[in-house]
């Protein structure tokens, strides 16, 4: 069995982030940019990454590892710990056309407007073989209407509910990781009534059952195969059930005060882990890591990890090469190996990142895994359950990061602000027309 220690892609660490964004941003700018920073020179090939919070390759080993399978090639990671500060840069590289690397993380949330606005930009993965291994609905994402794979899958984020065995027991609620899951099995109503009986009986100080509305709202929405836009392209989330369905049960929630009235990431969620403020947290496979490293050692061993009510895909990465790339060949072998199934399993092991590789999710090397930091939880086969129960359609558009942050923010207006839900939602639908329109 393997154990999980490492925090996930998602973990900001400040030195990381400050030293990442600076060079991101005085990349941007610098008149010293060239057009990607690979090249080959004496029989040497160098190739250029730009990466963003802890994608898991060189914190793993992996790029190391290929570099000693081919002492040809020097590899040049370049990491920002923040997405945001991430993307903005590569936006503005992309528009200027200098400053790329030759291989280039994208965020699921990005995906679409990269295939929508910037396929030109990006090499053709289409004609490389071995890279059928995927999930069925995840290399979908990053491919255009005419058939241009424009980069291979990283890791997915399938849900579980992360719970805090000792504040369930103090509740009288059942703390067996099966039990718990049968509190709230095919029903997120269900994970909310929980929460009723946990505040109602609770005996144990002041302890919030959830950590944030936004979280259930989330965890909700990306179980459907639309969100905010549909097929075409058109924006739906003012008429999705879907979304109205998860506003509404995360509003029901956050008037019943059963949050801490926080936003996951944002001040005030770690020291609520820290603190041990909340019993629960809908956990997609990535944040187990931040919880464990911001819970702190003083909590190993009472979080543990259930269920989730229904199946639902949050987060995940692509790995793509620019198509102006001088290495243009040797970047797409990189990609695919690094994006292959044993890699994939490797860094599972290594920090919890889940394969979107369908055939690394069915390996010993992922089932087997389990996690002692939560109460020893077999998270292999967890969230390779789970993986199976995400809607095999993914439909994504090309402003869901922006959309989904600005719910957030607007269900943090009924936790911290008292609004009723038919307020916040106008606030939001207001402040979504502005950042897309």
């Amino acid at each position: 069995m393997s154990t999980v220690h490492r925090s996930p892609r998602t973990r900001v660490a400040a030195v990381v982030a400050a030293a990442g964004a600076l060079a991101l941003v005085v990349g941007c700018g610098g008149s010293d940019d060239s057009a990607t920073g690979g090249g080959k020179k004496d029989g040497k090939v160098t190739i250029t990454m730009g990466m963003y919070g802890v994608m898991g390759f060189k914190e793993t080993g992996l790029l190391e590892q290929y570099e000693k399978e081919n002492p040809n090639v020097d590899i040049k990671a370049e990491i920002a710990g923040d997405e945001q500060t991430y993307y903005t840069a590569l936006q503005t590289r992309l528009a200027a056309g200098k400053g790329l690397k030759d291989i280039q993380g994208i965020e699921i949330g990005r995906a679409k407007e990269i295939v929508d606005t910037q396929a030109d930009k990006f090499a053709d993965f289409s004609d490389v073989t071995g890279t059928d291994h995927f999930l069925p609905w995840k290399q979908s994402q990053i491919t255009t209407a005419d058939g241009k794979v424009l980069g291979l899958g990283t890791d997915i984020g399938p849900m579980a509910v992360c719970y805090r065995k000792d504040y369930f027991e103090k509740a009288g609620l059942p703390t067996d990781r099966e039990e718990v899951a049968k509190l709230w099995a095919g029903d997120w109503k269900k994970y909310v009534d929980v929460g009723r009986t946990f505040k109602k009986d609770f005996k144990g100080g002041k302890v919030a059952y959830m950590d944030a509305a936004s979280g259930l709202f989330n965890a909700m929405v990306y179980g459907y195969p639309e969100q905010y836009y549909n097929a075409k392209g058109d924006l739906i989330y003012d008429e999705n059930p879907a979304v109205k369905e998860a506003w509404n049960l995360a509003a029901d929630a956050a008037e019943a005060d059963l949050t801490a009235k926080l936003r996951q990431f944002q001040p005030g969620w770690d020291p609520g882990l820290a603190n041990g403020t909340f019993a629960t947290a809908v956990c997609p496979a990535w944040m187990l890591g931040h919880i464990g490293e911001k819970a702190g050692a003083a909590n190993k061993g009472k979080w543990d990890v259930a269920k989730a009510p229904k199946g639902a895909n949050w987060g995940g990465s692509f790995l793509g090469v620019v198509e102006q790339s001088p290495v243009q060949e040797e970047a797409k072998k990189l990609v695919a190996w690094l994006t292959a199934p044993e890699q994939q399993a490797h860094i599972f092991q290594k920090q919890g990142s889940v394969p979107s590789s369908q055939q690394a999710l069915e390996t010993p090397e992922v089932q087997n895994v389990t996690s002692e930091y939560f109460n020893n939880a077999p998270i292999g086969q967890i969230f390779g359950a789970a993986a199976q129960e995400i809607p095999d359609k993914q439909v994504l558009g090309r402003k869901d990061g922006t959309i989904k942050d600005t719910f957030s923010q607007g269900l943090t207006l009924i936790e911290q602000q008292g609004a009723s839900r038919d307020e916040a939602w106008k606030t939001t639908a207001g402040r979504i027309e502005k950042a897309v329109g």
